[in-house]
This record gives C-alpha cells, structure tokens and sequence, in this order.
C-alpha cells in the first residue's frame, strides 16, 4: 500500500442513475459465459477521486434483467458495488467494501476495465473518450 492509497478519501457517491437496456453497450465475454452483460453509456461518471461509477446490465436470454451500480478503482483494480436493481428498484448493497476484481473468476469487470473503462491503472481522460473506446474496443492479438 502507498501513502497516496492511505490519504485516497472517496467522494460522497450520488445516488443511482436511470438506466436503458436499449442503449447498453455489450461488454465482451467468453461465449461460455451464460449472462450476458452491458453498460448503459449515459450512467458513466468518472469523478476527481478516480473512480469511475457506472450501471450494468445482466440479462439472460429470455429473463430477468437485474442491474448493479458500481464503482472501480483503476488505481488499486478494486471494485464496490454500491446498489443493486432488482424487481423494479434500487435497493443499496449491503456490503460496501471494495474488492480486487481481477480475483473474481471470469469477472465481467476485468473485461469491462479492459474494454475501455481504465487505461492501465487510471481512469480514461473523460467519459466521451471511454464510451468510445467501449463501442470499439482494442482487441489484443492472440
């Protein structure tokens, strides 16, 4: 841990945005995958802190569509969830702790910070630039 991880402070996180299935962009996942995940572009705020909050989608074929407003560290590869949407409305997480994604098995958010929500261990530059690189993400070659 640095002395900055020490001093960070998060700033006081607003409540839920609205959401659109209709305009959630994919986020690239293996296709053994049985969910299927988006994140709504217009929910993307990345804030002097240096996290980026945003909404995203789970759906599966044919079912329910349950969404999670979240945050992510670049910095530290941490993520919190801070509510979850579920029967119609947000109901606020109860565990409010930050946890390193890159330790969740097949986690959406790795790919999501892959995709376009990080460049290397910051935040993009704004969210126009990370929505763009989201819609047409760099593919790395195999």
């Amino acid at each position: 841990m640095t002395s900055s991880d020490v001093e960070w402070k998060e700033t006081d996180v607003p409540p839920p945005p609205a959401f659109l299935e209709s305009r959630a962009i994919p986020i690239d996942m293996p296709s053994y995958t049985t969910l299927k995940f988006s994140i709504d572009p217009a929910t993307i705020a990345i804030t002097n802190d240096g996290v980026v909050r945003y909404v995203v989608i789970a759906s599966r074929a044919g079912g329910a569509t349950n969404a999670l407003y979240e945050g992510v560290r670049c910095s530290s590869e941490e993520v919190r969830t801070y509510a979850r949407f579920n029967n119609g409305k947000w109901d606020e997480a109860t565990n409010l702790e930050w946890k390193r994604y890159r330790l969740i098995p097949t986690s959406y958010v790795t790919r999501l910070t892959y995709q376009g929500l990080c460049r290397g261990h910051a935040p993009q530059l704004s969210v126009q630039e990370t929505v763009q690189l989201l819609r047409k993400p760099v593919r790395e070659v195999e």
